[in-house]
């Protein structure tokens, strides 16, 4: 069953995941904050991506590059001349709107990334999309709005001082590409992986955490040489896929590969593939790989005069680098493993809402209970000690049945209660979050048994 939306984000709300931005104040549109939970799930996230495609991956390394960058390295990636959203205005009611955007939602099928803004014009006259806010059918010529975010560094604010929040954290392994790979003696081919925050300036941000003006990217450039026989596209689409399915067990059924027609390819790009999730609101792009040949080095080489290729050891050619760039926005992966997660059971007692995170995604992994107040001090010492091997959490507040439902609200894979007879037997009652079974287990045995458990 598929959640709906609002169920989800007043769930998320409600248990500590996420929180409008800004809210005592009224709010911030498109702003939200992760709260106690989600801030762990999220750090667990990129920790899981980090571990998978960078610490433990033979051919890359990491990167931390600065949000503020040189204006000149915009102007050379094309951001500052090319990256902006065609707009139209409502003549009646004033509102604004992307004009892709209006033909897409009308028609969720199509795609028109690769269209001119007279096709767009043309294709809304044609089929008579009416403003979605009156109705009208009566729209300007389509202007472009561009999506960096501008500021000034520095006491005076003038052309010179003028800079930009990164829109993507690509450039800044580009313009260290030549760092990286000498001073870590790196022969080609190599990867180098980056998360951080990136800024865009939507003019139509929306659906929760889906498209936010500021959120996290957790992207990898690999460098290859163009005459390497390797399909490296093939790999990296399949390390994604396995990321997706084996590590934070997105269900194959909920998504799906969408290869991009030459039409709409960007003008750098060779190869482009989405990976698109089944979100409540539609079909949205969670992860794209794609093939950006040597674009991106080149166009910094030639505006930074900078020699950015590289010298083969083995044939004593130079060339520059083709590109690879599998890139998943953090907030995207996430709302897709939430959607995932979200199940609302009918029980013989009533209902259950359960979030079913993997494991390794979990705010806790286990959670310490004492039955009754009589037990407190023997489960604070055991809560003590868990803490030193596991992500827990110490719940005493309520009856039984309504610590096990909370627990079961945020994820929580495993609750320990310490009982009555804890004191004679020396064991727990263990009870599984997915399946509601619970096991006598010796407090010896404990640890081993949560390990084992929690793979």
């Amino acid at each position: 069953m598929k959640v709906e939306i609002e169920k989800l984000i007043s769930h998320l709300k409600t248990q500590g995941f996420v929180f409008q931005g800004s809210e005592i104040y009224g709010g911030l549109a498109n702003s939200w904050d992760y709260g106690p939970l989600g801030a762990e799930v999220k750090n667990k996230l990129k920790k899981l991506w980090w571990d998978f495609f960078v610490r433990r991956n033979e051919y890359n390394v990491g990167l931390d590059s600065s949000i503020i960058l040189n204006s000149k390295v915009w102007q050379a990636s094309g951001h500052l001349g090319n990256f902006n959203d065609p707009l139209i205005d409502c003549k009646k009611c004033k509102s604004r709107f992307r004009a892709d955007k209006l033909i897409e939602e009308k028609f969720t099928e199509m795609n028109v990334g690769g269209w001119t803004n007279q096709e767009i014009e043309e294709f809304i006259k044609e089929k008579s999309i009416n403003c979605p806010k009156c109705d009208a059918n009566d729209f300007t010529n389509i202007r472009q709005f561009t999506l960096m975010f501008k500021t000034n560094q520095g006491v005076v604010e003038d052309e010179a001082s003028t800079v930009y929040l990164r829109p993507e954290t690509a450039q800044g392994i580009f313009v260290q590409y030549k760092n990286s790979q000498r001073a870590l003696r790196k022969k080609l081919p190599f990867g180098i992986g980056q998360i951080g925050k990136s800024f865009r300036n939507e003019i139509t941000p929306g659906n929760f955490i889906f498209r936010t003006r500021e959120f996290e990217q957790m992207e990898l450039e690999f460098f290859f040489s163009p005459n390497d026989s390797n399909d490296w596209f093939e790999y990296w689409l399949e390390k994604v896929k396995f990321f997706l399915e084996k590590v934070v067990l997105i269900d194959q059924q909920n998504y799906s590969i969408r290869e991009h027609d030459k039409e709409e390819l960007a003008h750098y790009a060779k190869r482009t593939v989405d990976i698109e999730f089944d979100f409540p609101f539609g079909r949205g792009e969670l992860w794209g790989i794609a093939h950006r040949s040597d674009f991106d080095l080149n166009q910094h080489q030639s505006h930074s005069g900078q020699d950015l290729t590289y010298l083969d050891p083995e044939t004593n050619e130079k060339y520059l680098a083709n590109v690879i760039e599998p890139s998943v926005g953090v907030e995207r992966l996430l709302l897709a493993i939430f959607c995932q997660s979200y199940v609302e059971e009918q029980l013989e007692n009533g209902e259950r809402i359960v979030m079913k995170l993997p494991y390794k995604l979990a705010p806790y992994s286990v959670a310490i209970m004492p039955l009754q107040k009589q037990q407190k001090e023997k489960a604070n010492e055991l809560y003590k000690e868990i803490l030193l091997d596991f992500d827990a959490t110490f719940d005493e507040t309520g009856n039984i049945g309504k610590r096990y439902r909370r627990q079961d609200a945020i994820g929580t894979p495993y609750c320990v209660t310490v009982d009555f007879d804890t004191e004679n037997d020396n064991c727990v009652t263990v009870r599984n979050r997915d399946t509601m079974e619970q096991e006598r287990i010796e407090i010896i045995k404990l640890k081993e048994y949560l390990l084992t458990k929690l793979i």
